[in-house]
């Protein structure tokens, strides 16, 4: 358990203060550097791993930095013993690091960058951009590192990793649109050392970031109610499928449309992240190939808390439903640009089809092998990793052949979203029919290679 993010004792003490202090003033120091030496396409990188290593570095003294998650663990106040005396202490000590930190890289390089909306956005767009990326890193807080039933008190050790790589997903995904902040002490620091050319959005973002964790803690309660003593019942776990849906194709439509260095790296930690928070919730499938491989395989859980035959159909609507929520969002976001399904320039309809095919086989295999087999060596820590990477593989070898689906919510919500701008629809079914057709190949090769092996 990562004991004072959880709220197990009083956390405002010395050592809390001087670890907030440290670790605040690193996260917005990273930030700073990576912008203003122009590493663009490590930049967002740098600084979720900053804010990955420094939350394991504290881990049993205090690893927040961040007053939106300092927020919500107050909110939060039953399951927490965080009181909102020392939710101020913790978010005041916060933003002055944030501060510090802000006018130390300023001094060492002489020069600063402001903190706005990017050329052609509003504030509205940017502050949907820092309330959703805040919502899923605070969601991987409650999530990953507060639960009693998914964080570290159950054996697991993936909230640094979980929480780190929020801001990869959000970062290159939406980064475009606000800078990609999430966090009320790194804009503060920002906007207040480059305040001779222009200050006050920090107070903006701040809104819509404490917002987005005030939101996070709703869902979180909707979606585990284990954790207050009920039982996991269908309406959460088609609520889990919709919400790490919708931020899949949320990120994936942010990332091609902002034309970022790096969209597969951050689509696929999206993917990780909503795993690793939602995976014990749903079983975190997140899409109906995926869903299909396991009722074709027949792995279904023991009782009604998780995921059973009866579900197979509302997963998949809830996962469709949550596609095309996610990518109305990123149109409206990018201020109703879209992008059609189709093949790369080059590429013909067959090619792409059998792409998404292979990689979606590759990825629904292995969900079945992580996830339904007993002695898996990444079961209990790193399976969302091993099923983010398939994306990664596949995103990388045939983006460019057929866009890298792999997930017939995304092929779906890219093209509903689309058809307004004159793009046809009819191309969708093939993408569909071939991932669905995937991930039954998956579970018919997985129930032969694995027979021996499977959970009973």
């Amino acid at each position: 358990m990562v004991e004072d993010m959880a709220g197990s004792k009083p956390m405002a003490g010395t050592k809390h203060l001087i670890a907030e202090f440290v670790g605040t003033f690193m996260l917005v120091f990273a930030v700073g550097c990576n912008v203003i030496t122009g590493t663009a396409a490590w930049a967002v990188t740098s600084i979720a791993c900053t804010l990955m290593v420094s939350i394991y570095a504290f881990n049993g003294v205090s690893n927040q930095f961040n007053p939106a998650v300092t927020f919500a663990l107050a909110l939060l106040k039953d399951q927490t013993t965080m009181t909102w005396k020392d939710a101020v202490k913790l978010m005041a000590v916060q933003l002055i690091a944030g501060l510090v930190a802000g006018f130390a890289y300023a001094g060492m390089f002489w020069d600063v960058f402001n903190l706005s909306p990017a050329t052609g956005y509003g504030g509205l767009h940017a502050g949907a951009a820092e309330f959703f990326y805040t919502f899923l890193l605070v969601f991987c807080v409650l999530n990953c590192a507060v639960s009693k039933k998914n964080g570290p008190d159950s054996g697991t050790e993936f909230y640094g990793m979980a929480i780190g790589f929020s801001v990869i997903a959000g970062g290159y995904g939406a980064g475009h649109i606000s800078g990609g902040c999430f966090n009320p002490a790194v804009a503060f620091g920002i906007d207040a050392s480059s305040a001779g050319v222009g200050f006050g959005w920090c107070v903006v973002y701040t809104l819509f970031e404490l917002l987005g964790a005030a939101a996070a803690v709703g869902i979180y309660k909707a979606v585990r109610p284990d954790e207050y003593g009920g039982q996991i019942k269908q309406s959460s776990r088609l609520l889990s499928e919709f919400i790490g849906t919708f931020f899949l194709v949320l990120t994936v439509g942010l990332n091609v449309i902002g034309g970022s260095k790096a969209p597969v790296w951050s689509i696929s930690a999206s993917l990780m992240c909503v795993i690793f928070c939602l995976g014990s919730c749903s079983g975190g499938h997140f899409n109906p190939a995926v869903t299909m491989a396991l009722t074709v395989a027949k792995r279904f859980g023991n009782d009604d808390s998780t995921f059973q035959s009866k579900d197979t159909f509302f997963y998949m609507l809830s996962q469709i439903v949550g596609g095309i929520v996610g990518a109305l969002t990123y149109s409206l976001m990018e201020k109703g640009v879209v992008f059609p399904l189709q093949p790369g320039a080059g590429h013909t309809w067959l090619s792409a089809y059998l792409a998404e095919f292979v990689f979606t086989f590759m990825l629904c295999y292995v969900v079945l092998s992580v996830a339904c087999v007993e002695d898996a060596p990444c079961k209990d820590s790193f399976f969302g990793f091993a099923i983010a990477s398939c994306v990664t593989a596949g995103g990388y070898a045939v983006g460019a052949i057929s866009g890298g689906c792999l997930n017939p919510a995304v092929s779906i919500g890219i093209a509903l979203s689309s058809i307004g701008r004159g793009h046809g629809i009819f191309h969708v079914f093939p993408y569909v029919i071939f991932q669905l057709l995937a991930g039954v190949a998956a579970a018919a090769v997985f129930n032969i290679t694995h027979k021996s092996k499977i959970n009973k």
